[in-house]
């Protein structure tokens, strides 16, 4: 019988976070109608749209989102050039947009792109003085946004749920994370139906970017019960339905678990926060912009199992237990974890990438000079020298 519990200290008192008001399940974005209600009400006449180029209307969401801004007499200004990887420039240039247009709210349509750069343009309308970069190499420290209503249309990010936020700053390759409170999405929405048309690898990516929130958020210096059983319920839906949404993108039900299994590893990592894998990651995208986030996850996870496997081999076992059949030994644990991968289709290492053994010294160099990652890679539960990271780079190259 596996004894995760004997590795949390019950002296060690735990933050435990839930703040957003989440409408969840298939056909839940008709729940705009009722937000749009309750903002018009409180006087919010005006909100900037936050998105990608097309998905926000190719899956149905605007047709909704602006049929009831208009039923509540409520004004807007679409920013529609958030990419993946969303950069300090882009949110300056949508903070400037919505400050000249007289935005008082945020509604983000998209993944955790438009969601991160829309929870950041709320911050910049409280503090028309600042800018991205300022904001993201922690010149300030806001206490105070305008109200964010995050509608999700993917199940990855758990953006939607938390209070984090992460933008690169092009010019120096850094993409650093924040964390405020006043950024908690008042409301959000998870509909599942807004996710049939996402691709296979879309799919895979983000599903992933969800189980390595939580093999992170249960196994963290400061991880808690709470993010331990989360963790464990996230991978288990993930391993069921993520095959099923592979092999029928419009599977409804598998979308709809996937979701939620997503929203609650936001949830999640809210709580147990993160370490080497996120960390880690943030390098590979800075470096590359177009690099899928979950891809660059996916691909240090068995290397980071691996390495933290002597610190938390009980709860390891017991979260991996349903992707991973012998997770005994540090070994067993990290390759069968890539072997759950492969299942997916996702066998990729950094070289097929395009990174190379020269690229590694530069990486470490950004794990540990990129502001906010330190603050990660303190809380993972084995030292993180230079020396372990540049390992775990080398392993999975």
């Amino acid at each position: 019988m596996l004894n995760w519990e004997k590795e949390l200290n019950i002296d060690e008192i735990k933050e435990i976070r839930t703040r957003s008001t989440v409408y969840f399940g298939c056909g839940a974005i008709k729940k705009i109608k009722d937000i749009a209600k309750i903002y018009s009400e409180r006087g919010i006449d005006k909100v900037v749209v936050m998105s990608g180029r097309s998905a926000y209307k190719s899956t149905g969401a605007w047709d909704v989102v602006e049929s009831a801004l208009k039923e509540n007499n409520i004004a807007y200004v679409n920013y529609d050039k958030v990419t993946p990887n969303p950069t300090t420039d882009a949110i300056d240039e949508a903070a400037k947009l919505a400050r000249e247009f007289g935005a008082k709210a945020v509604i983000t349509i998209g993944g955790g792109s438009p969601t991160d750069a829309g929870k950041s343009v709320a911050i910049l309308l409280k503090y028309p003085n600042e800018t991205g970069s300022s904001l993201y190499e922690f010149k300030f420290t806001p206490t105070t946004a305008v109200p964010v209503v995050a509608i999700n249309l993917t199940h990855g990010t758990g953006s939607e749920t938390n209070r984090f936020a992460v933008a690169t700053i092009l010019e120096k390759d850094y993409k650093p994370a924040i964390a405020y409170d006043c950024i908690y999405p008042e409301f959000a929405i998870d509909d599942p139906d807004l996710m049939l048309g996402l691709s296979p690898n879309q799919t895979r990516y983000v599903s992933i970017d969800a189980v390595n929130h939580v093999v992170e958020a249960a196994t963290t210096l400061v991880a808690s019960p709470y993010s331990v059983t989360l963790a464990r319920q996230v991978i288990e839906l993930v391993v069921k339905y993520l095959p099923k949404a592979i092999a029928n993108p419009k599977d409804r039900e598998a979308r709809y678990y996937l979701c939620y299994a997503a929203m609650i590893a936001g949830v999640c990592f809210d709580n147990g926060l993160l370490h080497y894998t996120h960390a880690l990651e943030h390098p590979l995208s800075a470096l590359k912009p177009d690099f899928s986030h979950g891809l660059g996850l996916a691909i240090l996870l068995p290397a980071v199992v691996k390495n933290i496997y002597s610190a938390k081999a009980e709860t390891l076992s017991y979260i991996l237990e349903p992707m991973v059949a012998d997770a005994t030994t540090a070994e067993s644990a990290s390759e069968g974890v890539y072997n759950w991968l492969k299942s997916v289709d996702v066998p990729n290492k950094l070289k097929d990438e395009g990174f190379t053994e020269a690229d590694v010294e530069k990486l470490v160099e950004l794990a540990f000079t990129t502001p906010s990652l330190d603050g990660l890679l303190s809380l993972a539960p084995t030292k993180a020298t230079k020396d372990a990271v540049k390992a775990i780079y080398t392993e999975s190259l």
